[in-house]
């Protein structure tokens, strides 16, 4: 009872008992999953784009999921509604929330087609780009900062924006940037002040075809397009700094991690090669309260169902330890695949 009065003191929202708590992670569509362990109310929320088909609001936004073991969710809410009044219309991709001086941040990607930008090849493109919103609760409502206006510079078309702290206390902005517009998409970082707004330039940390395992897209305009995507990153136990990413591989979407071979934000990355294949990725980590640490990543790349990886830190990269299949019913089987250091990329 403390726990509840003390929760309710604080503006956190309390899941209901699992009874009421209907849905099975199997149920849940789920494209760029990510999950935030808050300690307050020992509740898992799982945020994804708004489908208005299970919240019954047709509006172009962000909902999320509570849980309070990872395998029974409730039914979504809305928790952020793009205004008609911005320069976006459509998107909501990526969707994550990061905790940032006491207040809770969502960033997630929004675009407008008809809102064209300086093309640097083949192909006309498009504003595209991550937006920020703030909230004092976690389960919202998230309120636009900035004016409604990207981070990132706006003649760049970027997506996937990711909240990084420094060693230092700094935030950066880290996303990807488009392999629509540079043809070899990028992974850049963009330093920040405190209220998040630009410090600097983005720079680029590593271009998609740096790594052996990325194959290239050959596109109708007769070039071959290279993606990055889903940035997140992670500080090991021994201080090493990785960043799980995405991008297409000989079967498929496939989870991937680098290192930066200074610790830094600004590197240089090294590649270390896939974590999952099998048409999965655009994954995070974060710790279950149990102290666990947890992957949580897409798949198949259409339509999607969210995935759990039990994962190890081991000090100069992550390792897959096995599929949580107790968490999703092993909805998309791993047929007879065995899971567990490098058999986890079959």
């Amino acid at each position: 009872m403390r726990a509840l009065l003390a929760a309710l003191l604080i503006g956190l929202a309390v899941p209901a008992a699992a009874d009421d708590a209907p849905l099975l992670t199997s149920h849940l569509r789920i494209h760029d999953p990510f999950v935030v362990a808050e300690q307050g109310s020992k509740t898992y929320w799982l945020f994804s784009r708004n489908d208005p088909a299970v919240t019954g609001d047709r509006r172009i936004g962000i909902m999320a999921y509570a849980s309070t073991d990872l395998a029974h969710w409730q039914q979504p809410k809305l928790v952020f509604a793009l205004p008609d009044d911005s320069w976006a219309n459509e998107g909501g991709w990526a969707p994550e929330v990061h905790r940032w001086q006491g207040r809770w941040y969502l960033f997630a990607t929004f675009h407008n087609e008809k809102a064209a930008i300086p093309s640097r090849g083949r192909r006309p493109t498009y504003r595209r780009a991550t937006l920020l919103a703030v909230s004092d609760r976690i389960d919202g409502p998230y309120t636009l900062i900035n004016r409604g206006e990207p981070v990132a510079p706006a003649t760049d078309m970027t997506l996937d924006g990711t909240l990084h702290v420094d060693a230092a206390g700094r935030p950066w902005l880290v996303h990807a940037h488009e392999w629509l517009q540079m043809g070899v998409g990028t992974m850049e970082a963009m330093p920040l002040k405190d209220d998040l707004s630009p410090a600097g330039k983005p720079r680029i940390l590593f271009r998609a075809n740096e790594a052996d395992w990325v194959l290239g897209q050959k596109q109708p305009e007769g070039d071959t397009g290279y993606v990055t995507d889903g940035p997140q990153l992670f500080r090991t136990q021994n201080g090493t700094l990785l960043m799980l990413w995405s991008s297409w591989g000989k079967d498929g979407y496939v989870q991937a991690q680098a290192r930066s071979k200074s610790g830094t934000i600004t590197g240089p990355w090294e590649q270390l090669g896939p974590l999952v294949e099998r048409d999965s990725g655009h994954g995070m980590l974060f710790r279950a309260f149990d102290g666990r640490l947890m992957l949580i990543l897409h798949r198949p790349f259409k339509r999607a169902l969210a995935k759990f990886y039990e994962m190890r830190d081991a000090g100069d990269r992550v390792e897959v330890a096995r599929e949580a299949v107790e968490l999703d019913g092993e909805a998309y089987p791993t047929h007879g695949c065995p899971m567990g250091g490098k058999d986890a990329r079959c």
